[in-house]
């Protein structure tokens, strides 16, 4: 690679004047630009020395890989004249710079996406309570009227469903203090306050209100409603903040001995009163009309709402406003008996699945090697809800399979619109859906979801093909699959094995909370969840990255194997505090060697993820890198195989 070159090609494509800030990690360029609209994308993804882009976080990031991207940086930093930041000093700028709605979207994401298992879990077992219960299923009567041995289990399924949505509060208490700023379990006895059995239940505080049978505490004659907030979602988010903040200020004002024996009690009984009183009575009343008017405006506009909706709801995700949905949807899931169910679900699903087939179709239509295999991963991934590789990495860049899922996805959710279709849990938003929707709803929600695939399908593959009969645009270099022919005999071609760095259980990539990592645009591999804080060599070979951070390393295997090394998830932010390293670039190192140190707990308690990812860069140099399935492994066991190429 020209670092140089690559450089200036990234300079002219970000556009004149428009780089406000840069820092890089191990493996992209972390950027801060005036205005996304202003870069030349095509010229980035066609450039062959880079692995792609994405936007996070109000950064712009791309992805160069280990090794290169110090250089590129370095050169990019002579070459544009911004100003070298940290880490912490970019995020500040991108937070400058983020609008308040994009920093509010953030906000709700950082708050409900850690929620998202266990609202998934709840939601799945309602599922299947409502298979097991109800009627017109598989005939006039329920599963459990037909076999009635098996009520005792539905009634269990039933209390397991219903936990996590009974005690939400508490669940989004605990989220929401820890992105705040607070400590969690804090917000976790607030949520607690707000659905103490002695209160009013949530669903039952406007029938309480109405017939004058709201109990009332008298505070120095002033009347507080004693009600709960079951349900509840805006309000519990307001405790949360309010609870923070004060806990941070008594931090800040009171010490040593008297700080930690009074700052939790002050920080709860003021934030308490204030929300009994005043801001949880505010927020319930606003978090009730957006739902009602959501709830409205879809009853109002049946099946032309739901039309208006998903025929814009891809291009809502390109925005990222989507990540506010979760709480409009566990607020109708919460209180399912008023509003119906959650009919954002199946138009997500419908807008899913017509991306998927749309980049399925140029699967078959693209010659490019290069785009075919991103194709179709990128596809089936759309086909289970993450749109994001399909739509960023094929459908955008060549814009009309965009333009025609979104056609495609109006059209499904009109249809399921006028049959009422409605998801009665969280659940996966693609071809696997019905498992969240309503039992009787389900043949018109797989209709709406075939409709959705075979329109997008069809009218891509057709519209694309006199526009896709020579291979797309994007240059290859090395080893592809036009250059080999992937060969095994009975004696093998196994390149090479690599080990296990550390210590713990191994999961797919694509388990990993980082789309770089996640969609397999840094290459091939697995992940590992440490319960050790020591990483090894994995194989013998040069260390070709080494990072003051401490969190990454890069080696260049005996074989000819580019493995990245890279602990956590965005734990660049940390700046090498619990990190330590026993090595240095260009040093020679055996398999086993230790390479460092770091602290787990230290990682987690900062708010990032531990996860080690184990990763051959260099991918497309082998016929085949091969994985472990998920499974507990310990240093030293091999975990990843890279097959030879046999030449034509």
């Amino acid at each position: 690679m020209d670092h140089k070159e690559v450089a200036k090609r990234v300079a002219a494509a970000l556009g004149e004047d428009n780089l406000v800030a840069a820092a890089h990690c191990a493996t992209r360029l972390r950027l801060v630009v005036k205005d996304t609209a202003n870069i030349d994308q095509a010229a980035l993804d066609d450039d062959a020395d880079l692995k792609g882009t994405f936007e996070a976080n109000g950064q712009y990031q791309i992805i160069v890989g280990p090794g290169d991207v110090n250089t590129v940086y370095k050169e990019l930093v002579a070459i544009t004249g911004v100003g070298e930041v940290s880490k912490d000093e970019l995020k500040d700028v991108a937070n400058t710079e983020t609008n308040p709605l994009m920093k509010l979207i953030k906000v709700l994401s950082d708050i409900f996406v850690p929620l998202i298992p266990v609202l998934v879990a709840g939601g799945l077992l309602m599922a299947l309570n409502n298979v097991l219960t109800g009627q017109g299923l598989f005939g006039p009567q329920s599963i459990v009227e037909m076999v009635p041995g098996i009520q005792g289990f539905a009634e269990i399924v039933n209390l397991m469903a219903s936990a996590p949505f009974a005690f939400l509060p508490i669940l989004i208490g605990f989220s929401a203090t820890k992105r705040f700023g607070g400590n969690p379990y804090l917000g976790a006895a607030a949520g607690m306050m707000l659905v103490m059995p002695s209160l009013v239940n949530g669903y039952g505080v406007a029938e309480a209100i109405a017939s004058n049978k709201m109990p009332y505490w008298d505070v120095f004659g002033f009347k507080i409603a004693q009600a709960g907030y079951q349900g509840q979602v805006l309000p519990v988010i307001g405790v949360a903040w309010i609870l923070a903040t004060l806990e941070k200020f008594f931090h800040k004002h009171l010490k040593n001995a008297i700080d930690f024996t009074f700052t939790p009690m002050l920080a709860v009984i003021i934030t308490g009163f204030v929300t009994f009183a005043v801001v949880g009575p505010v927020l319930r009343g606003i978090s009730n009309g957006m739902t009602d008017g959501l709830v409205w405006l879809v009853n109002t506009l049946g099946g032309v709402g739901y039309g208006i909706f998903g025929l814009g709801y891809s291009a809502i995700v390109l925005t990222g406003l989507h990540q506010s949905f979760p709480a409009i949807e566990t607020s109708l899931l919460a209180d399912i008996a008023k509003t119906g169910g959650d009919f954002i679900f199946p138009i997500a699903a419908a807008a899913n699945v017509a991306q998927g087939a749309a980049t399925f179709a140029i699967f078959f239509l693209t010659k490019n090697e290069k785009q075919k295999g991103l194709a179709s991963s990128s596809a089936f991934s759309a086909m289970l809800g993450i749109t994001e590789p399909a739509m960023f990495g094929v459908n955008l860049k060549l814009k009309f399979p965009f333009f025609i899922g979104l056609g495609a996805a109006g059209i499904a959710s009109t249809i399921m619109g006028f049959a009422g279709v409605r998801g009665v849990s969280l659940g996966p938003a693609g071809i696997i859906g019905f498992i969240a929707i309503k039992p009787a709803s389900i043949p018109m929600f797989m209709l709406g979801i075939a409709v959705s695939f075979v329109l997008a399908f069809l009218a891509t593959y057709i519209y694309g093909k006199g526009r896709m009969d020579v291979p797309a645009n994007v240059a290859t270099t090395g080893t592809t699959a036009q250059d080999i022919n992937i060969v095994k005999t009975s004696e093998g071609v196994l390149a090479e094995e690599l080990f296990a760095p550390v210590t713990g259980q191994a999961i797919q990539l694509s388990e990993t909370k980082d789309q770089v990592f996640s969609s397999g645009l840094m290459g091939k591999g697995i992940a590992i969840e440490p319960t050790v804080g020591e990483i090894y060599a994995p194989a013998d070979g040069t260390l070709t990255v080494t990072n003051d951070s401490k969190h990454a390393y890069g080696l260049l295997t005996a074989n000819g194997a580019e493995v990245l090394l890279h602990i956590g998830i965005d734990t660049v932010q940390m700046a090498g505090d619990g990190f330590s390293t026993q090595v240095k670039q260009g040093q020679v190192v055996k398999k086993g060697d230790l390479l460092g140190t770091f602290n787990i707990d230290k990682i987690k308690a900062a708010g990032y993820e531990a996860t080690v990812m184990v990763i051959v860069t260099n991918t497309m140099s082998f016929a085949e890198v091969q994985g472990i399935d998920n499974q507990t492994v310990t240093v030293g066991q091999a975990i990843i195989q890279t097959t030879a190429p046999v030449a034509k």
